[in-house]
């Protein structure tokens, strides 16, 4: 069922080329129930427009497990939590490059080294600066980094090493981060966004939802990464994790999950959106539709501290849409 703020969005965004305003967005978010087909159409029309029919496959690995100082209400890996989750060290480079050979069979264009820590110290910064070019001969992957707080130099040794996209996200609005974490700030996440693109790197920053906020925070939340100015923004639900504050919650409901997925891919056309974390449990048999409506990249295989799928189950999913594997850098 379209309606005339559908019909006004379609025009912005696929005839004039435009952004949508915060009020047009907000009016897109009160639409009910029964405009969601529409709303989830319009936004994968979006998509191919925007970004082409390709979606981009990435694995990840953590390379430094647990014991983070940090409080991120959400996060297992916090130290201070009473969480199943044990410290672990930092992997070795022929770890590394094994998790990466296996993701390059898969036929995925990126890599991700993931880290558990507010901020990398030398020795982390230097083993990561190391893998980078290692693993970008030898499997030709895309090498992407999550190493949490960076310095302007540290930023800019990573990429002078060749580091293609840093991820560091905001997770959710402004107003609600209190609500989450307190042990570091949303600007001092922000400063690490804004010194991740003055180095020269493309920028992914996530955004994890089901944690409380509210649909004003949601929107806030866009505002807010438009500011950014992402390359990728990775879609999170969540999973709540056992000894974690946010244990208890109740997951998001999955045409809700979808709901969000398109408004997101019509706030924010251009970038790369990302199925990542808790969309196994979120969306259940629910994943199809959000490939089509908006999402144009994924995670495959498992996450963090969380079982996902077997990747050739989402490999599968992506011939049965018809839509291809391909590599989709606003740099390369």
């Amino acid at each position: 069922m379209t309606t005339p703020a559908l019909d006004l969005a379609a025009t912005a965004l696929l005839e004039e080329r435009r952004l949508l305003t915060a009020g047009e967005l907000a009016t897109l978010a009160a639409l009910g129930p029964e405009s969601l087909p529409a709303l989830a159409a319009l936004a994968h029309e979006v998509r191919l427009a925007w970004c082409g029919p390709t979606v981009e496959v990435e694995g990840i690995i953590s390379a430094k497990t647990g014991g983070c100082p940090e409080d991120c209400g959400f996060c297992s890996q916090s130290a201070r939590f009473a969480s199943p989750v044990r410290a672990a060290p930092l992997l070795g480079l022929d770890e590394m490059l094994a998790a990466a050979e296996e993701t390059a069979r898969l036929g995925a264009s990126e890599f991700c080294i993931v880290v558990a820590l507010r901020g990398p110290d030398e020795r982390t910064l230097a083993r990561v600066i190391e893998a980078v070019p290692l693993i970008g001969d030898r499997t030709g992957l895309q090498v992407a980094a999550s190493l949490g707080i960076l310095t302007a130099d540290q930023a800019r040794r990573l990429a002078e090493a060749g580091l293609h996209r840093y991820n560091h996200n905001l997770e959710t609005a402004r107003s609600f981060f209190t609500s989450v974490v307190t042990t570091h700030t949303w600007q001092e996440r922000v400063d690490t966004c804004r010194l991740v693109r003055e180095a020269g790197m493309e920028l992914c920053c996530g955004v994890l939802l089901g944690m409380g906020e509210s649909d004003q925070q949601r929107l806030e939340l866009l505002g807010e990464l438009r500011d950014v100015d992402p390359a990728e923004v990775p879609v999170n639900f969540l999973n709540p994790r056992p000894g974690t504050p946010m244990a208890d919650r109740a997951l998001v409901e999955p045409l809700e999950a979808i709901r969000w997925i398109a408004l997101f891919r019509l706030a924010l056309p251009g970038v790369i959106l990302r199925y990542a974390g808790g969309r196994e449990v979120t969306l259940r048999q629910l994943q199809a539709l959000g490939l089509t409506s908006g999402i144009n990249a994924l995670i495959v295989g498992n996450y963090l501290t969380t079982l996902g799928r077997a990747p050739q189950d989402d490999l599968d999913l992506l011939a049965d849409l018809g839509m291809p594997v391909g590599a989709l850098s606003k740099v390369l």
